[in-house]
């Protein structure tokens, strides 16, 4: 069976905050695509994951988008992560979108730590499920 693998650009933050060192992770190319990582390859994997589970549901994956156009500040640069579609979808299956509700609080805290909500909230089922 051929695997389907795809590579986007992403762009890798390197924090320094009250959360302590970290590095961030977002694609221009997959819209709300946020994650961390304490370390680059820590982020890269996660990036991974975060990809394959935002488009895992697309019929048509999203266009590589040119990254030499993107405006980056000093703390941040360009990286390619690698996402076997084939494998990932083995793994985990099909996803379904489900909307959450969260306290405003919790959401604004997510977002200025570039946390993936769809990721925490999967990893928790996980756990609760024992999977």
């Amino acid at each position: 069976m051929k695997e389907n693998i795809l590579v986007y650009p992403v762009i890798v933050t390197e924090c320094n905050d009250e959360s302590g060192h970290y590095f961030g992770v977002e694609s221009p190319n997959i819209e709300g695509m946020v994650t961390d990582g304490e370390t680059i390859q820590d982020a890269i994997v996660h990036a991974e994951d975060a990809i394959a589970t935002m488009i895992s549901d697309d019929v048509e994956y999203p266009e590589v988008q040119d990254p030499s156009n993107w405006k980056l500040e000093d703390n941040q640069r360009i990286m390619w992560v690698s996402v076997n579609m084939t494998k990932w979808l083995n793994d985990y299956g099909k996803t379904v979108r489900k909307n959450i509700t969260i306290p405003e609080g919790l959401n604004n805290w997510a977002k200025e730590n570039n946390i993936n909500v769809s990721r925490v909230t999967t990893e928790a089922l996980k756990q609760l499920a024992g999977v």
